[in-house]
């Protein structure tokens, strides 16, 4: 399962009106650290398949999304729960703490 893709339009309902926790990773194609954690997102995307919804959101294609919630550095990760932030990550993090933060959520 690949991760889900966000964009302003479908962030209401894929996110804030989710059944299940989200993880949302805002990234940019020109970012590097964000391409080194796209690999461990879709991890995550399958390891958590049926318990978490994970998707990408680009933060140059969708402006709103970001300004709404302060987003200032990419890679930022954000875990929604019942529609409201869980947690927030910013800059790169190894696999292992993007699953405790994760774990803590579920």
């Amino acid at each position: 399962m690949a991760a889900n893709t966000f964009t302003d339009q479908n962030f209401k309902t894929e996110v804030l009106d989710s059944t299940i926790p989200v993880l949302v990773d805002f990234w940019a194609e020109w970012c590097g650290p964000c391409k080194m954690l796209g690999p461990i997102v879709e991890r995550i995307a399958q390891n958590y398949s049926g318990k978490l919804k994970v998707g990408k959101l680009n933060v140059d294609d969708n402006s709103e999304t970001p300004q709404h919630y302060g987003i200032q550095g990419i890679p930022t990760i954000i875990l929604f729960k019942n529609g409201q932030l869980a947690k927030q990550i910013v800059g790169y993090q190894p696999e292992d703490k993007l699953k405790s933060a994760v774990d803590s959520i579920l």
